[in-house]
C-alpha cells in the first residue's frame, strides 16, 4: 500500500479564504502529514509560521488562476514568493497564449521562470480542460524544455478538472522526465488512486482529509 498522504498537496486557494483558514489548513496538514500546504501568495510567510519545526512543505501560485499576466509580472511574483519562503512554485501557463500558436513566447516565459528562481520546484498548471489532444502534447514538449520538474493539470477553477485521459497524454510525451500533478476535481479515494496508477507524483485538492479517511477505512478492512 502506497503512502497516499505523501502525495498530497493539501489546496486552500479561495479568494475568500482567512488567516484562520490557513492556520487550520496547516493543522490539517501536520496531523495528516501530507506532503505540502498550497495558499495563495499572501499567505506563504503565515503558512511557514504555521508549519515550524515540521516537514510539511509550502506551495503558492503563481500567475493564478488565469495565468494571463505579463512575463515580468510572474517573474517578480515568482521571485518574492521564493524570498517569502515558498518551497514551491504552480505557476500558470499563458494558455491563451498557447491556443494562439505562440509556442516560443510559451515556452521563453516559462524558462524565464524557472531560470529566475532557481533551487526551488517548479510545476507548470497547462489547464488541459482548454487544450486539444495536440495542444496538451506541445505544452507537455514546452514544459520538459523548460527546466520544470512537475507539469500540473488544471487550476481547477477553469473548465473541467484532471481525467486519466489527461496523464495519459501527457505521459506519452513526458514519459519519465517529468513529474506529473494531477488537480482539480479530485475528492474521493477511488479518483487518488487512479490518478496515481496512471502516473500523477502529487495530487492536488482540497479534499485531502476526506480522502485520506477513505484511505483509512479501506486501509483497515484489507
Amino acid at each position: 500500500m502506497i503512502d497516499l498522504p505523501s502525495f498530497i498537496d493539501h489546496s486552500l486557494l479561495k479568494p475568500e479564504a482567512t488567516l484562520s483558514d490557513i492556520e487550520r489548513l496547516c493543522a490539517e496538514a501536520k496531523e495528516y502529514r501530507f506532503y505540502a500546504v498550497c495558499v495563495n501568495p499572501c499567505y506563504i510567510e503565515a503558512a511557514k509560521d504555521f508549519l515550524k519545526d515540521n516537514n510539511v512543505k509550502v506551495c503558492t501560485v503563481i500567475g493564478f488562476p488565469l495565468g494571463a499576466n505579463s512575463k515580468e509580472a510572474k517573474i517578480y511574483e515568482a521571485m518574492d514568493a521564493r524570498l517569502r519562503g515558498a518551497d514551491e512554485l504552480d505557476i500558470v501557463m499563458n494558455v491563451g497564449i498557447a491556443r494562439s500558436g505562440q509556442w516560443d513566447a510559451v515556452y521563453r516565459e516559462l524558462r524565464d521562470i524557472v531560470i529566475a528562481t532557481e533551487g526551488i520546484v517548479h510545476k507548470i498548471i497547462i489547464e488541459t480542460g482548454l487544450l486539444k489532444e495536440d495542444q496538451i502534447k506541445k505544452a507537455t514538449e514546452i514544459v520538459l524544455r523548460s527546466g520544470a520538474e512537475y507539469i500540473k493539470t488544471s487550476t481547477g477553477f477553469t473548465g473541467r478538472g484532471v481525467t486519466l485521459d489527461d496523464l495519459r497524454i501527457i505521459k506519452e510525451v513526458a514519459g519519465n522526465y517529468l513529474k506529473i500533478k494531477a488537480s482539480g476535481g479530485i475528492r474521493t479515494f477511488k479518483q487518488a488512486m487512479e490518478l496515481i496508477e496512471a502516473g500523477a507524483s502529487r495530487l492536488g485538492t482540497s479534499s485531502s482529509v476526506q480522502i485520506i479517511k477513505e484511505w483509512n477505512s479501506y486501509s483497515r478492512h484489507t
